[in-house]
Parts: structure tokens; C-alpha cells; sequence
């Protein structure tokens, strides 16, 4: 949690801070210079900018209201359990920043049951630990690296014609991670229940990808539809040799970069192993939230062109007018575009990459920027393929690979090809 000006939990055990032991309600404000903690009776614990709780005998803690699917169609609060430190600092813009810190393979269990359900078939188990380890080991790297700024990580190029953006997920400032689909769905204890998850991990301990000795930043979203998706199309202008499009199936499929085989790719069902109407197969791969989404291989959405034009001046900050023509102008291999022009009666932008395309065009996001457009009358229509940026590994997809007998090495060697396993600790 972040940028918090007020945050309310419960205690489960003990917990020792800075002179002090306590368990049970809590809560926490954002006062003149310091933070006020309170206990369940509003009795003042302790003053300071910042406060580490600590447990003790495997007590665990709880936080209320914690923001899951931030910004995306599937935003919601929830409360959370969690194991490890709690601290609690005050940023200087006066709020409060919530941080967990939990060891490595700890956070691992929660990640692959917070992306995905722990009841998911073991293989898959195994090959996301081994994916997410590699990410955040990656990111830290990447992060500790003397002389990296962050705003070489993070850029925008801004114009009165363009608006080109990406985001990386490296530019937390107080804390390595976030919680959220931004870096890893992280749910704490929740949804972690001890089994299989743990025992992913715990087979897998140490694991990583690696390409010519370097840890992969190995990239995953949630369905791919059919066709993985290139680095570039999503982040910045760079080739990286194991984030190359592949086919989500045992048989090719050619790129859909030209708009006739766009159109030809997103309006077709082919076969994919994210192409999955097996319901017990994703009951059992999907959190509950994750299952309101019915229809991501492919889906529709529709707008009149006014609540369209009311959208973009909404998310963009931009009056168009009245909207006139959508037109993508560079599509990668899935069918994703990176750049797309909107015309207005009162401007004409060209907006990127996939993730502002895809926040632009929807009150929440659109599933996915590989999509086709429709202009009939005063109704704009939309058919899309996939959910999420679609690079590297596709959860969906290989879920499936596992539920048809795919190794966690089989599945890994089919997304990254030419990355090698190793243990490193």
C-alpha cells in the first residue's frame, strides 16, 4: 500500500517495534512530520517517520482495504494476511508507505497463488516459480546497477502530435516490489495456502533462466491469443533475443503485423494453447476474479462515438471532438499495435504503447491492443485478441501445456527459447 494517509489492520501475535509490543487492532496516520500509530482503543503506541514492526513467534499481520488489479477492468479492495516485517514510512509528500519484507523464496509461494490459483497443475507451478524468481532477481539487478536512472527505465516522449509511453516496473523509489499487476500480484498468505505452491518453490529453489549468463527479465501476461508478442511492442525499441514472438501452439502461425491479417488473425478462432473452453481447466488455473473475465481469447467491445470521445478526453486529457477515424499504424507480430492515430474534428494524436493504447480507449483498460475497429454510424466496435501485453509466457497457455503433460522445462523452452536453467543459491 502506498501513498496512504490513513491504513488499518489487526495484529495476529505479537509484533515488537522500537521500545514497544503489540498485538490486536491497529491503525496508522499521516501526521506533521511522523506517523501516528494507534492501537484498537485509538490510544497513542508511538510518533515517528518511521515504524518496523517485527513478529514474533509466527505471528502474522493483517491490512484492510489493500487495492488489487489497480486501474485494470478488475480493480478492487481486499483484505490481506501476510508473514514478515511489517514497516510503515512517511513519505515527504506527507502519506504513508506500507512495506512487507519477507525472504525471497517466501514471496515466491504467494506470487504463483496470487497470479494464478494454487490448485493449478504442478508443472505450471514449478515453471512460474522459476519465471517470477527470474523477474524479480532481474529487477533487482537491474535496479541496484551503479548509474541506472529511473528515468532511463520509465520514458515518455510527448509532442503536440504524439504521445508515445511505456512503463517499467523498476521506478519504486521506498521498496524493491509493488504488490500488484504492475510488478507481481503479491496477496500475502491469502491465497497461498501450504501445498503445492510451496512445494513448487521449494523443488525449484534457487532455479532461474538465464541467456548467455545473464538472469532473463522473463515477461508473462495473462493470455496471449495464439501469437506471443515482441519486447518492442510494449517497451522500449530494443530487440531481446528470448522475448521473441512464438506461436501459442504446436502448429505455426504467421504474424498478423499488416492489417489484413490482423483483421484475418483476430476474427478467426485458430488453435492455441491459451484456446481453451475447458471451465474445470480454468476454475482451476484462474483466481475467482480472474474468472469474471469470459471471453479473453477473443472479445468485443462496443462504443457510441460520443461516450468514445468522452473516454479519451477523460483518459488522455485531450478534446478530439467528434471522433472521425481510429487508425492503427504499427501492429507487432500478435496483432498488438504500438502506435495508433485518433482523429478528431478538433485534433489528431498518435498515442503508444500498447499499455497507453490500451488505457486511452476504455474506462478501465481494454484487454488487449491487438485489436480491429469497426466505424458504422455513430457506433464504433471493437474485436480484440488476448489479455494483457502478450510477451513471453502466456499463463493460460501454459497451464494448458501442463494439464496436457508439458514438463515445467518443456513450458519454459517453448516461451524463451534459448535461455538455459540454472541453480544459483
Amino acid at each position: 500500500m502506498n501513498h496512504q494517509k490513513e491504513v488499518t489492520g489487526h495484529l495476529n501475535g505479537h509484533f515488537c517495534g522500537k521500545g514497544f509490543l503489540l498485538s490486536g487492532q491497529f491503525s496508522a496516520r499521516a501526521g506533521a512530520g511522523a506517523i501516528l500509530l494507534l492501537d484498537g482503543s485509538q490510544s497513542e503506541i508511538c510518533r515517528s517517520p518511521l515504524i518496523e514492526l517485527s513478529p514474533m513467534k509466527g505471528a502474522t499481520f493483517s491490512l484492510h482495504g489493500v487495492v488489487i488489479g489497480n486501474r485494470f477492468h478488475w480493480e478492487r479492495k481486499e483484505d490481506q494476511a501476510f508473514h514478515g516485517d511489517l514497516t510503515l514510512l512517511r513519505r515527504q509528500d506527507g502519506t504513508i508507505a506500507v512495506i512487507n519484507r519477507i525472504p525471497a523464496e517466501n514471496y515466491l509461494v504467494s506470487v504463483i497463488s496470487s497470479e494464478m490459483n494454487a490448485s493449478a497443475p504442478f508443472e505450471f507451478l514449478k515453471a512460474h516459480a522459476i519465471l517470477s524468481r527470474s523477474w524479480l532477481l532481474a529487477a533487482l539487478e537491474r535496479k541496484n546497477r551503479p548509474g541506472l536512472a529511473i528515468s532511463s527505465i520509465r520514458k515518455a516522449t510527448d509532442s503536440a502530435a504524439r504521445q508515445i509511453r511505456w512503463y517499467e516496473r523498476e521506478d519504486h523509489d521506498l521498496f524493491d516490489v509493488c504488490n500488484d499487476d504492475h510488478c507481481q500480484r503479491y496477496h500475502g498468505i491469502t491465497k497461498a495456502p501450504a501445498g503445492q505452491a510451496r512445494e513448487a518453490v521449494r523443488q525449484t529453489q534457487g532455479t532461474v533462466m538465464t541467456y548467455q549468463g545473464e538472469i532473463c527479465d522473463a515477461r508473462y501476461s495473462k493470455a496471449c491469443g495464439g501469437i506471443t508478442e515482441e519486447f518492442s511492442t510494449a517497451w522500449e525499441d530494443r530487440e531481446v533475443p528470448y522475448l521473441k514472438s512464438i506461436p501459442d501452439a504446436s502448429a505455426a502461425h504467421p504474424p498478423a503485423r499488416t492489417e489484413e491479417r490482423a483483421s484475418t488473425w483476430i476474427l478467426s478462432e485458430p488453435e492455441a494453447y491459451c484456446n481453451t473452453g475447458d471451465m474445470d481447466l480454468l476454475e482451476r488455473i484462474l483466481p475467482s476474479y480472474d474468472r469474471e473475465t469470459e471471453s479473453f481469447f477473443r472479445w468485443k467491445v462496443q462504443y457510441s462515438r460520443e461516450e468514445l470521445a468522452e473516454i479519451l478526453w477523460q483518459k488522455s486529457g485531450f478534446d478530439f471532438g467528434t471522433l472521425k477515424a481510429i487508425v492503427p499504424l504499427h501492429r507487432g507480430p500478435s496483432g498488438r499495435i504500438s502506435r495508433l492515430k485518433i482523429v478528431g474534428s478538433n485534433k489528431s494524436m498518435v498515442v503508444g504503447k500498447e499499455l497507453e493504447i490500451r488505457r486511452w480507449l476504455s474506462r478501465s483498460h481494454l484487454y488487449s491492443s491487438a485489436f480491429i475497429v469497426f466505424a458504422q454510424g455513430k457506433r464504433f466496435t471493437f474485436h480484440g485478441a488476448g489479455w494483457g501485453h502478450g510477451v513471453g509466457l502466456c499463463q493460460v497457455g501454459a497451464a494448458a501445456m501442463a494439464n496436457a503433460g508439458f514438463s515445467a522445462e518443456q513450458i519454459l523452452g517453448h516461451y524463451f527459447q534459448g535461455v538455459a536453467l540454472k541453480k544459483i543459491y
